[in-house]
């Protein structure tokens, strides 16, 4: 895909916002006609890149035809850098999403949050935030874009009106959209964009997020196939944690993801996973039928011969099916969840256990936990400074209490480092998938991701 290099701050704004607007109507208008004859003749469509690459052959065209105009009309013609400001803002009206291109196209944007059509806030990789442009004029063209990415970027064609006032899904970068209008006072529109190329442990350990000791313990209990809950707090890292602990698997197993929007992105490792299909949940149509829910694809998900099932994000009433496949068999299974530490992940579990209306007691609910999960990992995010600060190994249930020792915790004022053994049997277990056999699990911080 041809990527536009398009500022907030560029020539084309002062030109003529009309003339973008009459200049992305002919790339549209040629575009659809096309399609129209591809499809009179027999032909395929054209994939995505064809389609940027025509849609920059019919700008470019017809700024050549605007600057002979303007030469025959005595007026300045365009220069090429404003030709091609103008063709880049036009294109991304087309098939892009205008003005809001430019930031997804910086690669030192990791957020973007727009409220109508106020100033957009966007926040930097190095954790700052700063306050930048609008990217359109009025909060119903940002509605209009917002409709445009749910007809042409998603997998699937997706509503946004009064009736379906949430919008969530996977833009072709990777990055996931989420919008809201109505139930908002501003439509509203937020973007994560997933940085895909941090996909090992090993590049996690160089960004700081833990040290050579603890890369070693996580590689052992995927090879092991311990079951791992991931815990923290929004943009703490726990999907990127997920999918380098993925990446661990080997190519010879089957893996089947769950998740409300494709963001783990395994088909971008083909070679380490070429065995593996990707769920994703869909909401209801307009007639309030059709709905699947991640519990939903959890159960089918064990229906798919997989050898590890993973969880995006558990935060419903999937978290019964999945902890019935982990404590049926489907060891090295794994999932995140949102909590503020290791010991909550276990309340937040039996909650959401519960919204499966399964009538369990609390004693069995726990019984349920302590044999389906091994590890709880936790993800602090101070200060933009990522760093893994717990480690707890779950050890039984004592009625209505998960036992567990945290085998690692880092204390992020003073640094010190302490944790409990590993119980002899674990110990044993990781020693024969690679972990040193250590006592204790005691590696060092390193600097924030």
């Amino acid at each position: 895909m041809t990527v536009l290099q398009l500022s907030s701050e560029s020539e084309v704004a002062p030109l003529d916002s009309i003339l973008v607007s009459a200049l992305a109507s002919r790339v549209s208008e040629a575009l659809a006609d096309e399609r129209i004859f591809r499809r009179a003749n027999g032909n395929a469509d054209l994939l995505v890149a064809q389609e940027w690459d025509f849609a920059r052959s019919a700008a470019q065209a017809e700024c050549a035809r605007l600057g002979t105009s303007r030469r025959q009309e005595g007026r300045v013609p365009f220069s090429d850098s404003q030709e091609r400001q103008l063709a880049n803002a036009a294109i991304a009206q087309v098939l892009g999403l205008g003005r809001l291109q430019s930031l997804l196209d910086d690669p030192e944007i990791s957020d973007i949050h727009v409220r109508g059509c106020a100033s957009v806030w966007v926040k930097l990789r190095n954790g700052t935030r700063q306050k930048v442009a609008p990217v359109v004029d009025t909060d119903d063209e940002l509605i209009e874009l917002i409709r445009r990415a749910a007809t042409r970027m998603g997998r699937t064609e997706r509503r946004f009106d009064a009736a379906t006032p949430e919008l969530n899904l996977q833009l072709p970068d990777g990055s996931r959209l989420f919008a809201t209008m109505e139930v908002s006072a501003r439509p509203s529109l937020v973007i994560r964009r997933h940085r895909f190329e941090i996909s090992s442990l090993n590049e996690l350990r160089l960004r700081g997020l833990f040290d050579e000791t603890l890369q070693d313990f996580f590689a052992a209990a995927v090879s092991a196939k311990r079951n791992i809950v991931i815990a923290g707090g929004t943009g703490s890292g726990k999907t990127t944690l997920l999918r380098a602990l993925i990446n661990e698997v080997g190519a010879s197993e089957r893996i089947v993801t769950i998740e409300d929007a494709y963001e783990l992105g395994l088909e971008r490792f083909e070679d380490l996973h070429p065995d593996h299909d990707a769920l994703q949940s869909r909401p209801a149509n307009i007639e309030g039928r059709g709905e699947i829910t991640l519990a939903d694809l959890t159960r089918m998900a064990l229906r798919m011969d997989p050898d590890r099932v993973i969880v995006g994000e558990v935060r419903g009433a999937e978290a019964f099916p999945m902890l019935m496949a982990m404590s049926q068999g489907n060891n090295g299974s794994m999932c995140t969840m949102h909590a503020d530490s290791t010991r909550s992940v276990f309340p937040k579990l039996a909650a959401y256990v519960s919204m499966a209306s399964t009538g369990l007691p609390v004693e069995t609910v726990n019984l349920l936990v302590a044999s389906a999960i091994h590890f709880v990992v936790y993800i602090d995010n101070t200060n933009a400074n990522r760093r893994v600060t717990s480690v707890r190994e779950v050890v039984d249930s004592e009625g209505s209490t998960i036992v567990s020792n945290e085998i690692f915790h880092l204390d992020i004022e003073d640094g010190t480092i302490t944790g409990f053994p590993l119980r002899e049997h674990t110990r044993k277990l990781l020693a024969s998938h690679g972990l040193g056999t250590h006592d204790s699990i005691v590696p060092t911080i390193g600097h924030a991701l």
